[in-house]
């Protein structure tokens, strides 16, 4: 896979916290009290108001990737309100090839919250994962409400995204202050314009019920499922709801539910410093390393200075759109996501500094999937529906987040100040959160594994630590490296252990680490 196409990947899997005005805010949300009791009722079958949904049929059909078959599910849009109606989600599979009985269905979820299922299953999944497991599982996803194929969430045209995209987010004065928050309420409104319906019904919980329908519908009696980063969340979600119905659960790149949104957030941002000295060591030693040549404090140095200057005067792009300290924070913060892109960044920084800032561009553009004609996908849109909805808001109003400030430039002097000002984007949500913070016991379930990367800078390694300790059958499977998640990312190591227990239920050994 090219950088192009992997940073394309990654970004699907990418903020489960405030990162940047992009709307990316924490999934640190778990079951209400009502999930809760949804819960404890779980085991028994499925309730007469939704049987409808449970014995649905689903017609397959073609969808231009070859191997491939799509189809269409019903579920309700409102769990508590039938009379609400229902929503369309998107489902694709790909049957198992052979040899080898077949186990049953796996499904699969990237993260986001807003990364397409559908997309990765086809991409990536479907043809990537090692074929021992594709040989034996049928590969299904399913665009979770509100994301891509399933009644997306829409909020802005693509020159207001634009223009949202470039928005200081480290304002310097009373003025830039108001005008990034008018930027979150302007997001807020178009978001409430466009997708009402929607809006209020893009929970984790409920995404994780339409799971368990899914499930039934596709005839198998546990759901087996592997989910990278959100995609952990919305696994350990499910677990916690249907424990009773958990087949093999993988959750890499791990979550930590209990945690609150400002919590959530510092520690990732955090995340992202232990990224960037981990890139700035291996820069300082290549002669076109932009960032100095003798240490990574003076590396980091260089960096914020850069972002500083670009702050007053960004730079020329070759296009309509200029390179501003925003932007060029999304395009390094894209790199972190995975070693790979580290000569890149390089490169693009060397160019940036230059005056030239379409290398940075390019990877920020790759973050938030905007396309060469100007358009978004939804991802952005659905991010901010669902952790919004998921979790109440970090932060009151700017001042609070001016007291916070501190704490998180002590977590990261080089992205501290702007990922505590994108953690403001929930505080003007038109839609109440329902969810609370809570830990996830799912007591009853299967052996579930969770995997942790040391300097993972979007779920940080002490996330999936405390996610394995939370799961009553959790086991902790750690990888000693640095990008975002671990499977099907070149460590032997890590595939052949989560491929064992795919195939044959064997968990990893406690306190296994691979390097």
């Amino acid at each position: 896979m090219d950088t192009r196409r992997l940073l394309s990947t990654l970004a699907t899997t990418l903020a489960t916290a405030g990162l940047l005005i992009s709307g990316c805010t924490s999934g640190s949300s778990a079951p209400s009290a009502s999930a809760s009791s949804t819960a404890a009722s779980s085991k028994a079958a499925p309730a007469a108001a939704l049987a409808t949904y449970y014995a649905q049929k689903l017609t397959w059909r073609s969808c231009g990737a070859p191997g491939f078959e799509c189809s269409t599910m019903k579920a309700p849009l409102d769990y508590a309100n039938r009379s609400a109606g229902d929503i369309k989600l998107a489902v694709s599979r790909k049957k198992a090839t052979g040899p080898g009985k077949r186990i049953g269905s796996l499904l699969v979820n990237p993260g986001g919250p807003g990364g397409s299922a559908v997309d990765y299953l086809q991409g990536y999944a479907g043809i990537g994962y090692p074929a021992q497991v594709r040989a034996r599982y049928d590969m299904v996803a399913v665009d979770p409400r509100g994301v891509a194929r399933s009644e997306p969430v829409e909020c802005l045209t693509g020159k207001e995204m634009d223009a949202y995209t470039e928005v200081d987010q480290t304002p310097d004065d009373a003025a830039e202050t108001a005008r990034l928050a008018t930027a979150f309420k302007d997001f807020s409104k178009g978001c409430e314009k466009r997708s009402a319906t929607v809006l209020p019904h893009v929970s984790t919980v409920e995404a994780a019920r339409d799971m368990d329908i899914l499930r039934a519908v596709l005839g198998d009696e546990k759901l087996n499922y592997l989910g990278a980063s959100y995609g952990t969340f919305l696994g350990a979600t499910y677990a916690g709801l249907f424990p009773n119905r958990t087949g093999h659960l993988v959750l890499d790149g791990a979550m930590d539910p209990s945690l609150s949104a400002v919590d959530m957030n510092r520690d990732q941002t955090a995340g992202f410093e232990t990224a960037f000295q981990s890139f700035a060591a291996d820069c300082i030693k290549h002669k076109d390393c932009p960032l100095g040549t003798t240490s990574v404090a003076d590396a980091s140095a260089d960096l914020k200075k850069f972002f500083t200057t670009l702050d007053a005067h960004p730079v020329s792009t070759g296009q309509s759109r200029k390179l501003g300290e925003s932007l060029a924070t999304t395009g390094v913060i894209a790199a972190m996501y995975d070693e790979a892109a580290w000569p890149e960044l390089r490169a693009a920084l060397t160019r940036a500094m230059n005056n030239d800032g379409a290398g940075l561009l390019s990877l920020a553009d790759s973050y938030y999937e905007r396309q060469e004609n100007g358009s978004y996908s939804n991802l952005m849109y659905a991010n901010a529906a669902v952790n919004c909805l998921d979790s109440p808001p970090a932060f009151t109003g700017p001042d609070a987040v001016t007291l916070a400030l501190p704490s998180f430039e002590k977590a990261s002097p080089v992205f501290g100040e702007g990922f505590a000002w994108a953690s403001l984007n929930c505080t003007y949500w038109p839609t109440p959160a329902t969810g609370t913070p809570h830990r996830i016991a799912a007591d009853g379930a299967a052996p579930i594994v969770v995997v942790g990367t040391t300097r993972d800078p979007a779920t940080p390694y002490k996330w999936a630590k405390s996610l394995a300790s939370q799961l009553s059958s959790g086991t902790l499977l750690t990888y000693e490296g640095d990008g975002h998640t671990a499977y099907g990312r070149g460590s032997d190591c890590i595939d052949t252990a989560i491929n064992t227990y795919l195939l044959e239920g064997a968990v990893p050994a406690a306190g296994k680490t691979c390097r």
